[in-house]
């Protein structure tokens, strides 16, 4: 494992693009600090003109933007190396801030929805620059029927910080002290174990190997059980304080309502997936079968069936292939993916103490950034294509809206990204050389379905079930938990697959958790960029105008209605059904090329 120090710049993000310096990291807290004391002068005068109302919310959001870009450069240097004690002083002072500033403007609320909604309507056609704010307000007053005193909201904005310690200690755990063993690899090299380096090793060719990683990552998080099962229920709990104090029935509604989105959008996905399962049970029953397994184990889901053609890339293929695969987006499309590939946008490798996975972030005025931990593998490669269909639908919402409408809710971020990968596996199935590739190109694509479209729905139902415990006050204990994971796991793979005990501490470890009802949304993100894929490689009229509506929309529209931009509706099942559907097509077309060897 390198040290950061030893990582080539070139393969670092330019942060300095983002605050030039540490300096003047502090140079900026030091004014957003400052400024704080200037809510005061709002306080309690919102009602009485349209000026001071659009003032307030004027000052609110530049506030907003400073403490967004203190917390986000703080965040992202800790998340290149967890180890550095400057790096967790600079997130600490941010976070604190931040809650300062919620608690400082936590009367905004309160004060603007105890206005008459005929006097609200009215300053909003006042021509001051305030109907820039239409959409936040119309967010706003949807919430009526939540919003708190003035009092109670200060004193809740005052709790936040207090009520952050189970993701902290989850994240300081598993990034920074969490260690794994070492294992022998293929060659009978030591290797050890990182979340980095995990799934490659469950893509190895040697059974043994798989295993070996499978049951070393595992025995550690089985000895912390206790500790990680009483952090996940703190931050259960958490949430179900906040949605019985935000009068919302349930902590999944509390979460929902942040996005806009209807619960049955969530009820849909799991229903349509359940009736589903059949055809889970189909793929693991065929990769049973071409892996020639008396007994199929979770630590052989990940090894592709198509063993001639497990390669690695280097990451100037991984560009290349990125960039031809995504050339149905069109020109700008692919120039801004150049821009970020020579710019220094992506943080690519892993070093000791960096953060594990994936993500793509950033702040409003500023490129975006993505966080990678490459080690070549074709897994590598569609995820170059995910965070950057991230990065780059950020680029749009950026340059096409301002900051209080660029930011577009969670529930679309999963589409741009997961477009992106359904186009990248059809480009590289369409120019296959044999069946054999082929074969290995839709084995691939399986996987992505298994893994997002599955996979994250059963993360689902465990997050639903495990708030709902909470909710009924029953205790949430590491034996429980792991006994509902464990049966999730049987329900999901069918009687094909043999659920190894290891298995049921796989919740320990998914930092989505810790951000309540997340992973439903790559599901359903997936099940509408497979639609909107298909339509854009079909050449359906409008198919590309629409999408790029889509991508510079923001949150200038609801979650649901941007999707309709594109031609989808996921207020029925119908996207994750027509995804579902092409699924069966793709084990239909796998089964074929298996049976003609």
């Amino acid at each position: 494992m390198r040290k950061r120090s030893e990582t080539a710049e070139k393969d670092t993000w330019k942060l300095e693009d983002m605050i030039p310096s540490d300096e003047a990291w502090e140079e900026l807290f030091a004014e957003a600090a400052g400024e704080l004391i200037a809510y005061e002068e709002f306080k309690g005068h919102l009602a009485e003109s349209a000026d001071i109302l659009c003032r307030c919310l004027t000052f609110d959001d530049r506030s907003s933007q400073k403490m967004e870009l203190l917390y986000v450069y703080a965040k992202m240097r800790l998340d290149q190396d967890a180890s550095e004690q400057k790096y967790q002083d600079f997130f600490a002072r941010a976070q604190s801030l931040s809650f300062q500033a919620a608690q400082a403007s936590s009367f905004m609320a309160p004060e603007i929805l105890a206005m008459p909604q005929e006097l609200l309507e009215e300053y909003q056609q006042a021509d001051n620059g305030i109907s820039r704010f239409r959409r936040s307000l119309e967010m706003l007053t949807e919430k009526r029927a939540h919003t708190l005193t003035e009092e109670m909201e200060n004193l809740l904005a005052a709790s936040y910080e207090a009520t952050q310690g189970a993701s902290q200690i989850f994240g300081m755990f598993n990034n920074a002290d969490i260690r794994f063993p070492m294992i022998a690899d293929a060659d009978g090299k030591n290797v050890q174990i990182t979340h980095g380096n995990y799934i490659a090793l469950l893509e190895s060719q040697d059974r043994k190997v798989r295993k070996d990683a499978f049951e070393g990552m595992y025995s550690v998080y089985r000895q912390f059980s206790n500790t990680l099962a009483a952090a996940f229920a703190s931050n259960v709990k958490q949430a179900v304080f906040y949605a019985k104090a935000k009068k919302y029935a349930s902590s999944r509604e509390y979460m929902l309502a942040d996005n806009e989105v209807p619960v049955q959008v969530y009820d849909n996905l799991v229903s349509a997936v359940r009736e589903a399962l059949p055809k889970l049970h189909r793929y693991v029953s065929l990769r049973k079968q071409v892996l020639q397994l008396d007994e199929l184990h979770m630590y052989d889901l990940y090894v592709p069936l198509v063993a001639s053609y497990d390669r690695k890339y280097t990451l100037e293929e991984a560009k290349k292939i990125v960039k031809e695969g995504l050339a149905p987006l069109g020109e700008e499309y692919g120039q801004i993916l150049q821009e970020g590939f020579d710019h220094r946008w992506i943080d690519v490798y892993e070093n000791e103490g960096k953060r594990s996975g994936a993500y793509s972030w950033g702040v409003y005025g500023c490129h975006p950034y993505v966080l990678m931990n490459f080690h070549g593998t074709l897994n590598d490669v569609f995820t170059l294509a995910h965070e950057m269909g991230h990065s780059i639908h950020s680029w749009y919402s950026d340059h096409n809206q301002t900051y209080t409408d660029a930011g577009y809710k969670i529930f679309v971020a999963e589409v741009a990204s997961t477009c992106n990968e359904a186009l990248l596996i059809r480009h590289l199935i369409a120019g296959s050389k044999d069946q054999a590739e082929k074969a290995y190109l839709i084995n691939h694509f399986l996987e992505t379905f298994r893994g997002t479209l599955y996979r994250q729905t059963m993360f689902a139902e465990f997050e639903q079930e495990a708030h709902a415990m909470a909710e009924r006050g029953e205790s949430l204990t590491a034996q429980g938990l792991c006994g509902y994971y464990h049966r999730l796991n049987a329900e999901y793979f069918g009687p094909e697959m043999t659920v190894d005990p290891s298995i049921d501490y796989e919740w320990e470890r998914i930092p989505h958790f810790y951000t309540p009802f997340y992973v439903y949304q790559y599901a359903t993100g997936f099940s509408a960029a497979v639609a909107i894929s298909s339509r854009l490689l079909r050449g359906e009229p409008g198919a590309l105008e629409g999408y790029r509506r889509f991508l510079s929309g923001g949150c200038s529209r609801k979650p649901v209605e941007l999707l309709k931009l594109c031609g989808i509706d996921m207020s029925t099942p119908e996207p994750v059904r027509e995804a579902l559907a092409f699924f069966d097509e793709l084990l239909d077309e796998f089964e074929d090329i298996y049976l003609c060897q």
